[in-house]
């Protein structure tokens, strides 16, 4: 098993993020059209998960950047 396995890959984890706030926004939409405030407020909380995810993973980002800086010099 190589490290790349072990450690989670930020590109990865940025599309997760994204798909999520996709399903999220498409679930929300669905919940308009059907005039279902569940599922409306299901997807809203989707769309926020996402955006915590996509917040978290672009801290991975960050942190994997500056090693690669450190690790450079």
């Amino acid at each position: 098993m190589t490290d790349e396995n072990k450690e989670p890959n930020s590109a990865k984890e940025n599309l997760k993020a994204v798909g999520q706030i996709i399903a999220g926004e498409l679930e929300t939409i669905g919940g308009i059209l059907t005039g279902d405030p569940i599922s409306q407020a299901e997807g809203e909380l989707t769309v926020d998960a996402g955006t915590a995810h996509l917040e978290s993973s672009e801290g991975l980002t960050d942190a994997e950047e500056m090693e690669k800086s450190d690790q450079a010099e």
